[in-house]
């Protein structure tokens, strides 16, 4: 089977992520990761891996939980999202950044206590070897907690903003909202896949929480200019602003113009 490449997350795209997508998709589940990684009631001195950590929302939340003498490394394969998250997240000795591939981890077998990891694993190109390295650094006993989006059915904002844009390009319409962030939920799959990779306990959860915008334009800002679908759009020669005002119509007439309301939908997988 052909792997697809991971997706690039680079010029103006990182920063319209963290700026108008993660307060709105983000924030609630970062807080959610860090509430799970508590209970794993960790040891004193714990070592926390923290994978695809993008612009830093789930490091600073993490952060908010773990004991003075533990450690955090959290790492991203995009320097620029990074370069973001170092901004972002308020210097910390507990803390240390580095780039990192989550299919190919540079650090020693048994090195850490547990694993974060939000809304990365659908991007990575070889699934089960991500797997395989996240079992290989993990200490034995070690947990590895993350989470992927449920299907665009379960999260309608995201589900309205790919109809609208297979209603503006039919005979190719910009496919990453589809095939990556909500293209990999099903859960025997994803256990499956899980098991494949070392695992022997695997746990998944369904949450769903509310996704508020403060206005449908800034909603419909986020997923278009947040995402690689700009670059999708930018290989169609789109006009952004364009695209961006068309969408947002259709989101404030589904689910509110000022706030823009929807239900979300994630799983969330732990595996010992």
């Amino acid at each position: 089977m052909a792997i697809t490449p991971a997706p690039t997350f680079a010029g103006s795209i990182p920063e319209n992520y963290h700026r108008i997508l993660g307060p709105i998709l983000f924030e609630t589940y970062a807080k959610d990761m860090a509430a799970r990684l508590t209970a794993l009631r960790l040891p004193a001195g714990a070592r926390v891996l923290e994978t695809a950590a993008g612009s830093g929302i789930v490091t600073k939340s993490l952060l908010g939980v773990m004991p003075p003498q533990s450690q955090l490394l959290a790492t991203d394969l995009s320097e620029p999202m990074l370069t973001l998250a170092r901004g972002f997240v308020p210097a910390d000795p507990r803390l240390t950044f580095s780039q990192a591939d989550g299919c190919a981890l540079p650090f020693k077998d048994r090195e850490f206590d547990a694993i974060v990891c939000q809304y990365g694993v659908m991007f990575f190109p070889d699934k089960v070897k991500s797997m395989q390295e996240a079992r290989r650094v993990l200490k034995p006993g070690g947990t590895y907690l993350f989470n992927v989006w449920d299907s665009l059915e379960r999260n309608p904002i995201a589900a309205a903003v790919q109809t609208e844009l297979d209603a503006m390009y039919p005979q190719n319409p910009p496919s990453f909202l589809r095939k990556m962030p909500f293209g990999w939920s099903d859960r025997a799959e994803i256990e499956r896949v899980v098991m494949t990779g070392g695992f022997e306990h695997v746990t998944l959860t369904d949450v769903a929480a509310v996704c508020v915008a403060a206005d449908a334009e800034k909603a419909a800002r986020a997923f278009v200019m947040g995402t690689p679908v700009a670059a999708d759009l930018a290989e169609r020669k789109a006009d952004m602003e364009a695209v961006v005002s068309r969408v947002a119509g259709v989101l404030a007439g589904r689910f509110g113009k000022s706030p823009c309301r929807a239900v979300m939908s994630a799983v969330v997988v732990e595996a010992r």
